[in-house]
């Protein structure tokens, strides 16, 4: 027996229930996209509004922390009062500048007064700054006079009794009286010049770790090259490489060039030609060839 379906769809209908599932499906997915956009966006922008929240919060204490903050000060000497120390203290940029000045003549301030007199700060910067000075023990127990006369004279009575001694003849003793110098200074000098044989020239101070320009002028009111020193000088044409490298003006590199050069063009007959050696010292040169034998 032949059973007929009544549920037997035709062609079009078929074809219409699948385009109706399609649509549904991208409806659904529609929906769910479009309302997960909205989720997303809304918790990120709640982050990012938490994370400035936050960050501004941060700011705010740091604000109030700078606003409060404090430096504190330890006693110290007014001579040497750095520009940042001045702006700590309230000082402007014109009296630190004055302080400075008056300095570089190498003279100091030993009083509040003196450093009023120098500095023209005002009196109630002077009263807050007047706590923390502290001055030499030496100068606490000098009697109080006016500190301009007191300079001059001091500085003529020093120059009057400068007798200048050989800088080569010099002991660590005589070398630490100068201002400046201590026992570790002391000892870099002598082992600059016993590295070298002798100085030739007071300029080589300028070679010792630690010296700075003041401490160098100091020595050179005191000590000089006097006589020419007897140093061993070094047969520029004849020695090695390696003979060359030890002498304390001449690295491995410079030595070889130096070879190379009088290999290719000849004798070295004096300072012009050390100065057409590749990477030569030129200024160095006048002191070097006083240590070379040509």
């Amino acid at each position: 027996m032949k059973i007929t379906s009544d549920f037997k769809y035709t062609r079009e209908q078929r074809s219409g229930i699948v385009v109706l599932i399609l649509l549904m499906i991208i409806v659904q997915l529609a929906y769910c996209f479009y309302f997960s956009e909205i989720t997303f966006s809304g918790q990120s922008e709640s982050k990012e509004a938490k994370e400035w929240l936050a960050l501004q919060s941060e700011i705010d204490s740091l604000k109030i922390e700078k606003s409060t903050v404090k430096y504190k000060v330890y006693p110290f000497n007014p001579n040497f009062i750095s520009d940042f120390k001045g702006y700590t203290l309230g000082m402007s940029v014109a009296e630190i500048d004055r302080l400075h000045k008056f300095r570089e003549g190498n003279r100091f301030v030993n009083s509040a007064a003196e450093f009023q007199k120098v500095t023209m700060v005002s009196d109630k910067l002077l009263a807050s700054m007047t706590p923390y000075f502290k001055f030499p023990d030496w100068v606490k127990n000098k009697a109080n006079h006016d500190f301009d006369s007191r300079y001059s004279k001091k500085t003529i009575d020093k120059k009057a009794k400068i007798i200048v001694e050989d800088i080569n003849m010099a002991s660590q003793e005589d070398l630490m009286k100068v201002y400046g110098i201590g026992t570790a200074l002391s000892e870099r000098i002598l082992k600059e010049r016993e590295k070298l044989g002798a100085f030739v020239s007071m300029k080589q101070l300028d070679d010792v770790w630690g010296l700075s320009p003041e401490v160098i002028v100091n020595i050179n009111e005191y000590f000089s090259v006097l006589s020419s020193p007897n140093v061993k000088k070094i047969d520029v044409n004849e020695a090695s490489v390696k003979e060359l490298s030890q002498f304390p003006f001449f690295k491995y590199h410079l030595a070889k060039e130096i070879v190379t050069y009088r290999s290719m063009q000849g004798t070295i007959k004096g300072k012009d030609d050390l100065r057409k050696i590749k990477d030569f010292p030129i200024d160095k040169v006048d002191i070097i060839a006083l240590y070379l034998a040509f």
